[in-house]
């Protein structure tokens, strides 16, 4: 017999705001508490909360584990509706179930009980995806301790029941749909897009959006963005197009039509690459106006990502089982298991998981049902030797994306992949078959093109790094982490092939080189008294010394030019590299006797059997041709004390972790690499569409000289086309722009206090961007508890427990709240609305002056491209707070020193003033109007 379920009257709803009177306690009638008596409610309970990790930090506890009288609304809203969007407080909460904005501590409290009354009716109504299914998992989590377990088992239970689940529910990877491979599509076809055949599709897509009228701007972006996707008349040389267009031109829908045209009348795909997952989910959305049937859609416009970016079912199973044993969160495992049977396509970061599911009570890291225990970062992924394979969520998306329409993918994932393949190419081996040859590609905010081919191209050896290769050789060594080893993957399909046999022998003792289990402790212990064991570690003890002689410490670590090395250095990157040969060239002969194993009994190996040896040449390609030369490239390099080559960067440098080292790298840049990006991606194209609402450079004669530069583009035998539409919003009259002239910028506290009455002066809805954690914390510590006492809310990056994402999701959610960040915020936020009126930067965003800026500052132009990137930045950032026609905001730069020109980027009809601290704030408080009316919690 279940237990009845509680009834909510006797949870008090608990809504913590920052600051000393943030505690309100919405018992029967209503009643506002002090903090001390709410810390001694939500350790006691029984209490319901909205995030009990951000409520306790409030608070000053720390997160508080899963107890009976703890309730969190979230995670009753992962179970009753999986899969589905809502920012992580009580007022995300309040929206996303239909709600009007409970404004102030109390009404947020009265809110969330209702909240939490509805989604119980929702269970007991229509659980998904059968009641049978919910309940299995609702009464194991029920086992398991869960708070809400009674109550939802017995709304569940006041319905029929049909036959009963036989297992705990947790086994969705026997009930995940498995995907049918079809025929490849074939080569694309070259018919060109008549540019009015463009704009009429834009006419048509913005029709079915619900929009009447083309805009001029957008309807001649979508014509010209044509020229892209015209045939080309030479080999490695694509029709580019580099194409700025303004905010609200509508850029997205303006590349959407032609691209649509083209995918219909030539076969897949267009792919569209972004740089942050916000925009891969915008395009997603916008793409409804092209398919608006879900399940056309769903075939037409696919999402990709890497594979470290999807829900792994092998490593989900595993975790599962451990997780009944004892030894994983079962809980988050069984809220997980309701999301992995709703969700679109799998994505674990950025897509429809709850990236606050994790972080919502203390939950051992190791046993958490997050994305980093649950999606494949360890590169051991068996292909078609896996039980899952067949519903295997990396493999719909590889085999969705080759014949679907439009590919939605981002750089990381398109530039990776082309290095990989290009190496592949290089040695005589097929393509990876992850990605086509990308024929036409549209590079959305093309202003970040330049810095993924940056991070795809380079090469670092670290302690990190290192092991996980180790790892993925030997297997895991210790405190019982899931993983296979070479031996453990590939051993039995060897059978009487000695040659290979002792190629993989040799390569897994080979390994042992490599750092193992607690080699950070090793190479930099808090003691000082090292204890390398290896090569590979003695080489980074090396470099640590190295680094503490020549280089200074910040705040994050510390680098130097890895030449000239000192002799220590020189003498163990001789060790280091011999190493690591030994390693390469067992590696290279099991690779050829796989090869040759494929070849040779092709008619003998099993499916399976062919997929596990697939995937490990997949892996041997990655490790033995492409990451192990590339370290023993640059330790070679170091070893002869060679000079610079002029087409790369190698430094050394230590990463600090609470003050501490707690790894060291070499590291080898291009200078430039638009030279891959364009010999990988571009070249080989037919059509390429660059785009950005900051492409050019007003400075420069050329406006689009940089972006030339920038994106390959001059790389090519003939000039790209381009094109520059301005944003039809009104800046003069919606948008003001300051520099305060009064203030110092390296004085935390006059910071601080211009950043809290700027919030004040706003009402709210002030993002504070800042270029270093150290000042964005002492500003978030004097600042928190002033705006709360006036009812906003701060949140802040780095400093709340939740992800970047989620952060901008209550900001959004919240129009009064406040938000404090750094470059990550700035290129990721879409805050439309009142909730972003008021950008405030701490200082100018001058590139750090760290040793790979120093060479492309003397390749690409001295003092000039430091300009250019700190006038791209403030650009970029301002481009945040004016995203629709009748939004206002004011921009403010807390730095008296800053440079006019760096201001000759913002949109026409902005005039930046100079002025005083007390006259900025006057003029904000006339600008936006009368602060918003918020609830004072006294």
């Amino acid at each position: 017999m279940n237990a009845p379920a509680p009834s909510l009257d006797l949870a008090p709803a608990l809504v913590v705001l920052p600051g000393p009177r943030g505690g309100v306690a919405d018992a029967t009638g209503g009643q506002a508490i002090r903090a001390p008596d709410a810390r001694d409610l939500l350790q006691r309970g029984p209490v319901l909360v909205a995030h009990a990790s951000m409520t306790a930090r409030r608070l000053g506890l720390n997160a508080p584990p899963r107890m009976p009288g703890l309730f969190d609304a979230l995670e009753l809203y992962a179970f009753a509706r999986p899969a589905t969007f809502c920012a992580p407080s009580s007022v995300g909460l309040a929206l996303a179930l239909g709600q009007s904005e409970p404004k102030g501590a109390q009404a947020q409290a009265e809110a969330l009980r209702a909240a939490c009354t509805q989604l119980l009716n929702e269970i007991a109504a229509t659980p998904q995806p059968s009641r049978e299914e919910a309940l299995a998992l609702a009464e194991t989590m029920m086992r398991a301790g869960w708070a809400w377990g009674p109550s939802v088992v017995a709304a569940l239970r006041s319905a029929p029941v049909g036959n009963q689940f036989r297992t705990s529910g947790l086994d969705v990877w026997t009930r995940i749909a498995e995907w049918e491979d079809q025929a490849p599509p074939g080569e694309a076809n070259s018919r060109p897009i008549a540019p009015e055949d463009a704009g009429k599709r834009l006419a048509e897509l913005l029709q079915r959006s619900g929009l009447d009228e083309t805009r001029p701007a957008q309807a001649e972006y979508a014509q010209e963005a044509a020229f892209a996707f015209a045939p080309r008349e030479r080999d490695g040389e694509p029709r580019m197009m580099l194409a700025e267009a303004g905010t609200g031109v509508g850029k997205t829908l303006g590349y959407l039509a032609p691209a649509s045209l083209w995918a219909e009348a030539n076969g897949p795909s267009v792919w569209v690459s972004t740089y942050t997952r916000a925009l891969q989910r915008q395009i997603e959305r916008e793409s409804h106006s092209i398919f608006p049937d879900p399940k056309v859609r769903a075939k037409k416009a696919v999402v990709r990502k890497g594979r470290e970016n999807y829900l792994c079912l092998l490593n989900f199973q595993d975790m599962a089982n451990t997780a009944q044993q004892g030894g994983a969160d079962l809980i988050g495992m069984a809220l997980t298991a309701r999301w992995a049977r709703a969700t679109r396509d799998g994505d674990m970061t950025g897509g429809d998981f709850p990236a606050w599911l994790p972080t919502l009570f203390a939950v051992p890291a190791a046993g958490q049902a997050s994305a980093a225990n649950l999606v494949d970062r360890r590169g051991e992924c068996v292909h078609t030797g896996c039980q899952h394979y067949r519903a295997c969520f990396v493999e719909k998306a590889i085999r969705g994306s080759r014949k679907a329409d439009l590919v939605i993918a981002n750089h990381a994932l398109v530039l990776t992949q082309a290095a990989f393949d290009g190496a592949r190419a290089a040695r005589g081996s097929k393509a990876d078959g992850e990605t086509t040859q990308l024929k036409r590609i549209v590079f959305d905010e093309g202003h970040h093109l330049f810095d993924a081919a940056d991070a795809a191209f380079a090469a670092a050896l670290s302690g990190q790094e290192t092991a996980e290769l180790r790892r993925w050789i030997r297997g895991p060594e210790g405190r019982g982490r899931r993983g296979r080893g070479l031996e453990a993957r590939l051993m039995d399909m060897l059978g009487d092939r000695d040659d290979a046999r002792e190629a993989l022998v040799s390569a897994i003792q080979a390994a042992s080189a490599l750092p193992g289990e607690g080699w950070s402790g090793r190479i930099a212990p808090p003691n000082g008294e090292v204890n390398p064991i290896g090569p590979i570690e003695a080489f980074l003890v090396a470099v640590i010394e190295q680094l503490r002689a020549r280089a200074a410490p910040s705040d994050v670590g510390m680098e130097c030019a890895a030449r000239p090395a000192l002799d220590l250095v020189r003498a163990t990157a001789r060790e280091a590299a011999g190493a690591l040969a030994k390693i390469e060239a067992p590696l290279l002969a099991l690779a050829r006797h796989l090869e040759d194993l494929l070849d040779e009994e092709a008619s003998q190996i099993v499916t399976s059997d062919r997929g596990r040896i697939e995937g490990a040449l997949r892996g041997l390609d990655r490790r033995c041709r492409m990451l192990l030369p590339a370290w023993r490239s640059m330790l070679r390099a170091i070893d002869e004390d060679a000079e610079d080559d002029p087409d790369f960067v190698d430094w050394f440098d230590a990463t600090f972790l609470y003050g501490r080292v707690v790894d060291a790298a070499c590291r080898r840049h291009w200078v430039d690499p638009t030279e891959p990006l364009t010999n990988a991606v571009i070249a080989p194209a037919h059509g390429v569409l660059v785009t950005s609402a900051t492409l050019t450079d007003p400075t420069l004669d050329d406006p689009f000289a940089l972006a030339e530069m920038r994106t390959g583009a001059a790389r090519l035998p003939d000039r790209p086309k381009t094109l520059k539409l301005t944003s039809p919003f009104d800046y003069a009259a919606n948008a003001r722009a300051y520099v305060v002239t009064d203030i110092g910028r390296d004085d935390p506290r006059q910071v601080a206090a211009a950043m809290r009455e700027l919030f004040l002066a706003a009402g709210g809805g002030g993002l504070g961007l800042f270029t270093a954690i150290r000042r964005l914390r002492a500003v978030h510590e004097r600042i928190a508890a002033p705006l709360a006492d006036k009812g906003l809310a701060l949140y802040a990056q780095h400093v709340d427990p939740l992800e970047v994402g989620a952060l901008v999701d209550i900001f959004r959610a919240e129009e009064d709240a406040c938000l404090l960040g750094t470059d990550a915020v700035r290129d990721g936020v879409d805050v439309p609305g009142r909730s972003l009126r008021l950008l405030a930067f701490d200082r100018v965003p001058w590139p750090r002056p760290d040793i790979l800026h120093k060479a492309r500052r003397t390749r690409f132009g001295g003092k000039v491209y430091d300009d250019n990137v700190a006038r791209a930045r403030i650009s970029q950032a301002f481009g945040r707070l004016i995203r629709r026609a009748d939004d206002k905001g004011v921009f403010v730069m807390l730095d008296a020193a800053a440079p006019t020109r760096l201001f000759s980027g913002l949109p026409e009809g902005v005039r930046v003033d100079r002025l005083g601290l007390v006259e900025v704030i006057e003029a904000v408080t006339e600008f936006l109007g009368p602060a918003a009316a918020v609830e004072d919690p006294s």
